[in-house]
């Protein structure tokens, strides 16, 4: 598990030759567990070769046109979870917190609900802790494969592969209504946003699996509602 867990987070970063040379132990971790079905495999496997073969420059301008032109499909847990509240960064604290708990360092200006990052803390975990971690944002992850296959279909394969590993349900939900990603209008008007606010929030005694499992569930429960 842990090693499709790295190797969903790396197909889900930022293209870099170092992740193009590791096309091939990327593929070998995901048979090697077979914790994903045969058809899920085969579709990953497709945007592997994809990988191997494309420009790097290329496949860094899709990953860019993709998911940072609009926030329907930010990879960022607590956009889809809490907006641009002020409870997105007492959530992202807590989060921080868990992460340092089981020594997990962040890289300079990483922010701790980007989803290759949580995937990879998820594979420090024992299995049953990172799976029951996983399903607390299925909606969430159910609606992101929803709208990643209507844009890229090899970028659907590995977030539908994260669905299933979440055992998603199946409608998502998100506090981000959908875009049309060609509508650049719409999306300079999504960015012209207020930024989130950072302050000190709430204040609450420590942090945990069973605090962001609240923050999660409620989230969720709010965007379905919405």
């Amino acid at each position: 598990m842990a090693r499709t867990y790295r190797a969903l987070a790396a197909l889900l970063s930022y293209p870099t030759e170092a992740m193009r040379a590791a096309v091939p132990e990327i593929a070998a971790a995901l048979e090697a567990e077979a914790m994903l079905s045969e058809a899920s495999r085969t579709a990953l496997a497709a945007l592997l070769r994809d990988f191997a073969a494309q420009d790097i420059y290329a496949l860094q301008e899709r990953y860019v046109d993709l998911f940072d032109r609009g926030r329907a499909v930010s990879l960022h847990l607590f956009e889809h979870v809490h907006g641009e509240s002020r409870d997105r960064g007492q959530a992202m604290a807590d989060l921080i917190g868990l992460y340092a708990q089981h020594g997990l360092e962040m890289a300079p200006g990483e922010l701790p609900d980007f989803l290759p990052l949580f995937l990879e803390f998820l594979s420090l975990l024992p299995e049953a802790e990172a799976q029951a971690l996983l399903a607390e944002p299925a909606a969430i992850l159910r609606a992101l494969a929803g709208r990643l296959a209507a844009r890229d279909a090899g970028y659907a394969a590995v977030m539908e592969a994260v669905a299933t590993l979440a055992r998603a349900p199946a409608t998502g939900a998100s506090a981000i209504p959908d875009e049309d990603p060609d509508d650049l209008a719409a999306l300079d008007a999504a960015w012209e946003e207020a930024a989130v606010r950072f302050g000190p929030g709430e204040a609450l005694d420590g942090c945990g699996t069973d605090r962001l499992r609240t923050r999660l569930r409620a989230a969720t429960r709010d965007a379905a509602a919405a």
